[in-house]
């Protein structure tokens, strides 16, 4: 029992020297060195107990706020984009996809199931993220003094973007969903990395030479919804 809540949570031995605590989508996961005792775990999990019951709380509300937001794929159906909202629109003539007056006209036929539409839209979406993103990290790049070399799409659950030391910058198409603020902050972030691959003070300098209310667009980051597309 946590601060008077049962709690289950999974456990892993690592090679660490001190207990962990990572509360996730799935729940509670601690991490513990091989040496301590199951007493001492569950002595630390009561230390933690206010955080651990928090910090869940959080996660089961932001899960069902996404729940709220799956996208409904229909006609007339609207997802974030850009900040604002796309509706989408079908056409019985078939065709590329257009965009126009915050709509995203497909032709598809008259009655597409759900899933083609949502593969549709996703194919679209992807084209329109690695244009806007390529050209982003354009701008950035030669503002940093940096330079890159290959842009992949990503879908991970849990990162918003990442660089290697090779230059590959890779982008989460979801960000497509936040005003392009929000999206020039991770760009901007992932291009830091090519001059200081840590996150040091010195880094935060150079992402704020850039990019000056860089905290306060990691905050709406975190505390956006981004809606579940299947």
């Amino acid at each position: 029992m946590l601060a008077g809540s049962r709690v289950v949570y999974r456990l892993g031995r690592a090679r660490r020297r001190s207990i962990g605590f990572v509360v996730g989508a799935d729940g509670l996961t601690v991490r513990a060195p091989a040496w301590v005792s199951l007493g001492a775990i569950e002595d630390a999990l009561q230390e933690k107990s206010g955080w651990v019951v928090r910090k869940l709380a959080e996660m089961q509300a932001r899960a069902r706020q996404q729940q709220a937001a799956r996208i409904d794929w229909r006609d007339g159906a609207e997802l974030p984009w850009l900040g604002g909202a796309l509706r989408l629109r079908l056409r019985d003539a078939p065709g590329a996809a257009l965009l126009a007056g915050g709509e995203l006209h497909l032709g598809l036929g008259a009655a597409p199931t759900p899933d083609a539409l949502r593969r549709a839209v996703h194919a679209w979406w992807l084209r329109q993220a690695r244009a806007h993103f390529g050209a982003r990290l354009a701008h950035f790049a030669l503002l940093l003094g940096v330079r890159w070399q290959r842009l992949q799409l990503s879908n991970a659950a849990t990162r918003w973007g990442s660089a290697s030391a090779s230059g590959t910058i890779r982008l989460n198409w979801h960000l497509m969903h936040y005003r392009e603020a929000v999206i020039d902050y991770v760009v901007a972030h992932e291009l830091a990395h090519l001059r200081e691959m840590n996150h040091s003070p010195r880094f935060w300098r150079i992402v704020e030479g850039v990019v000056p209310e860089h905290l306060a667009l990691r905050r709406e980051l975190r505390e956006q919804v981004v809606p579940l597309w299947q």
